[in-house]
């Protein structure tokens, strides 16, 4: 099926969105390749066209042909269909927009938020992966990229505490804490939404989801689709208002935390009104403060860093202080940190049929980083990550453990019945 491309539409969206720093992003840009390194689709392929700064070349070239000198002589060339076409692929598939490249870059070039305005320029134009679309179009009508709606979520609730005999607050009046979780996580890892209600009843506080604002994931933002991306962030804060939330908690979900924590104002059009935290930040606050009660993890582990936690989302040592003191046998793979490697399916890359190879390729390298470790096991802290690596751990037939860093907590909770059958048995 021929789609109909606007590239007045690209172009004229493209400049809309241009600020004062990413107009100076584009212009100081040396072309000197430092990126390229950083990039795990260059890493694994060395291909070219999958350096980072190439990336940006149509919607340079539409910035410096709007400014002078070459507005005035027409010294750039126009940006056509064809430019469009074969950089859709490079926009989309082969962008997380995970931030490495930023890392490296002699100018700090933020690569990741261009390459996001860029997207909303495509979607204007008629482009874009069909199913990264359709995801937030899902989002918009019925709730979620996966369609699951205010009734469905009743229902998983509902099913969750009868198969694991935990009581989960929903659609509570008042609460001081609004919890949301991801779509992902409800239909793919229940677990997920059980270790979190488990660890924060541990704690004692006051929390609840709400059936008026419950998806964390934000389609909206990874797809260029900037009036769905609102529609997200305003259904959270509307939920947040209504039961007087002062703290919204982000679960294991990367680009749900930046969309909210870091763009989610600039989205809304207003300040939040409320605190964005992420769960790992959450629990690490509740254990330095004694209120989570953990005992010892003894196996061979290792940690991803989800890019939009860590590197770009600041949360880097929320992770660590958790597992600090509990881990026994934890081990920091190489690099790590704010430099790790992402794991191929960020910035919605996991939801793009199209970018399934280029996914598994890319996974290589943290099998690699996984086995110089010596660890059994590779925990995280967003479900994005642990779909993207389960399914190509799947593809490479690897013999490692994929698990969750909440999951493992609420596994250990020290709880007084624990403890007193621990003495029993010794």
């Amino acid at each position: 099926m021929t789609r109909e491309i606007n590239t007045t539409a690209a172009v004229n969206n493209f400049l809309a969105h241009i600020s004062g720093d990413l107009g100076a992003y584009l212009e100081g840009c040396l072309h000197c390749g430092l990126c390229a390194d950083a990039c795990h689709f260059y890493a694994v392929t060395k291909d070219p066209r999958y350096t980072p700064a190439y990336k940006l070349f149509p919607m340079a070239r539409t910035y410096k042909r709007s400014k002078p000198p070459l507005s005035w002589f027409g010294g750039a060339p126009k940006v056509t269909e064809k430019d469009l076409q074969e950089w859709e692929e490079l926009i989309f598939d082969s962008c997380t927009m995970c931030g490495r490249c930023t890392m490296v870059c002699p100018m700090g070039i933020d690569i990741a938020s261009i390459v996001s305005v860029s997207r909303q320029a495509f979607v204007a134009a008629g482009l874009g992966p069909p199913d990264l679309l359709q995801a937030a179009d899902n989002s918009r009508d019925k709730g979620s990229p996966l369609g699951v709606t205010r009734e469905v979520l009743a229902d998983r609730v509902e099913w969750m505490e009868d198969e694991h005999e935990v009581e989960i607050s929903l659609d509570k009046d008042k609460a001081d804490i609004l919890l949301t979780v991801s779509s992902i996580e409800l239909m793919k890892y229940p677990e997920s939404l059980v270790a979190m209600t488990k660890l924060l009843n541990h704690a004692g506080v006051s929390w609840t989801l709400s059936s008026k604002g419950y998806e964390a994931t934000n389609f909206g933002f990874l797809s260029g689709k900037a009036d769905v991306a609102k529609i997200m962030i305003e259904r959270i804060t509307a939920a947040a208002e209504d039961i007087g939330a002062k703290t919204v908690i982000v679960p294991e979900c990367g680009h749900a935390f930046g969309a909210l924590r870091w763009s989610g104002a600039n989205i809304l059009g207003r300040p939040l009104p409320y605190e964005v935290v992420h769960i790992t930040e959450f629990l690490a606050d509740l254990k330095r403060n004694g209120k989570l009660k953990l005992r010892p993890f003894n196996d061979a582990i290792t940690y991803h860093d989800p890019c939009q936690i860590s590197r770009r989302g600041g949360a880097t040592q929320a992770a660590r202080d958790l597992l600090d003191g509990f881990a026994t046998n934890f081990r920091e793979m190489s690099p790590t940190g704010n430099y790790n490697w992402c794991c191929g399916g960020g910035g919605g890359v996991q939801a793009m049929s199209s970018a399934t190879d280029l996914r598994h390729k890319v996974f290589k390298l943290k099998m690699d980083q996984v086995e110089e470790t010596g660890a059994d096991t590779m925990i995280s802290s967003c479900s994005n990550c642990r779909l993207t690596m389960d399914e190509s751990k799947e593809h490479w037939h690897w013999d490692k453990g994929l698990d969750s860093l909440v999951e493992i907590l609420a596994e250990h909770i020290d709880e007084p019945a624990s403890r007193d059958q621990a003495s029993v048995t010794t």
